[in-house]
């Protein structure tokens, strides 16, 4: 029976933990708040996932050794702001070769990594980790929905095409098809970037604007998001997919976006704190503008939906103005 570790029971964590769980994987979670393993083992049941009830097979623990030691695979999935640290941690437990899932989405402030990069530089620090495989995961994916195993598609994408192989296995069942890839960093900007254009559309939303502002800002986001990522020396094809075009669709458009909430919340007038607070979980578009900034000002491309998010966010442009900005740039080709 393949054994997996969970490290983070956030959403995310627990709808996947569960759908492996339900496939007979045999299945452990860890947290680092020890009243959310507790819950989850009393209740069988996730507070943000309505409708979904735990196996009984699931195994929680509050201790990062147990977590780690002999597990087939281990998936990341803490929000991106504390995959360092808890990568951190659990380095000392980790095996060299270990196969290893991030499902976290973001790039860090500080070092432009993405969140694969960010485990790889902590695990590097360990003696005799010499070999790390880590995957992303990543695509149009809600985990309201993958907990009641309605029809999803993702992503699993490495540097060597038998890791994500590897992952497809594991992962796929009739109800979550695993496609694979070869560009893990464009499969991981995708899936960063998006939150920031979510954003922007909640914005829009806001402020009362229809269908046709909503669907330019996603098809330019996207053509800002493939700017970048061709920058990069990342590959076309993968914004056209599901870590790109797909993911950024679903968080645009669904009630479920914590990222469109919030620009919701912004657009009717709210300050970004404010509207985190309100959405009451994180919102990952806020966390991943100021690499988006930086990023685009290393690599001189330009992405004015970003500009503008940013603008909006640091109190520099009122909301209601953000149109006119956008709309008032010099005319130019598609």
């Amino acid at each position: 029976m393949t054994k997996v570790g969970v490290l983070g029971a956030g959403t995310w964590g627990i709808a996947l933990a569960r759908m492996l769980a339900v496939n007979g994987k045999d299945v452990t979670v860890w947290s680092a708040l020890p009243e959310e393993l507790k819950n989850l083992r009393a209740t069988r049941r996730h507070p943000n996932l309505p409708g979904m009830e735990l196996p009984e097979s699931m195994h929680y623990t509050a201790d990062l050794a147990e977590l780690c030691v002999n597990k087939d695979l281990l998936l990341f999935a803490v929000p991106s702001v504390f995959v360092r640290s808890t990568a951190k941690k659990a380095a000392q437990y980790i095996v060299d070769g270990q196969l290893i899932v991030d499902v976290a989405k973001g790039m860090e402030e500080k070092t432009l990594m993405s969140m694969s990069e960010v485990i790889e530089d902590e695990l590097k620090n360990v003696p005799g980790h010499e070999h790390c495989r880590v995957v992303a995961l990543s695509g149009p994916t809600h985990a309201e929905e993958v907990a009641r195993d309605l029809p999803t598609l993702i992503v699993a994408a490495a540097k060597a095409e038998q890791d994500a192989k590897e992952v497809q296995k594991i992962f796929n069942n009739q109800n979550f098809r695993v496609y694979t890839n070869t560009d893990r960093l464009g499969t991981e900007l995708g899936g960063a970037i998006k939150n920031v254009i979510a954003l922007s559309v909640g914005i829009a939303m806001g402020l009362g604007y229809g269908d046709n502002a909503k669907a330019a800002l996603i098809t330019r986001g996207n053509a800002e998001l493939s700017r970048l990522g061709m920058a990069m020396g990342c590959r076309a094809e993968t914004f056209a997919g599901l870590s790109g075009m797909g993911d950024l669709i679903v968080t645009c458009t669904s009630m479920h976006s914590r990222n469109l909430h919030a620009g919701m919340l912004i657009g009717h007038g709210m300050s970004a704190e404010d509207a985190k607070a309100e959405v009451g979980q994180v919102v990952e578009g806020i966390n991943a503008l100021p690499a988006a900034k930086r990023l685009e000002k290393k690599y001189k491309v330009e992405m004015p939906i970003v500009d503008v998010v940013d603008a909006i966010l640091s109190g520099k442009l009122a909301a209601r103005d953000a149109v006119a900005s956008l709309m008032g740039r010099n005319l130019k080709k598609e």
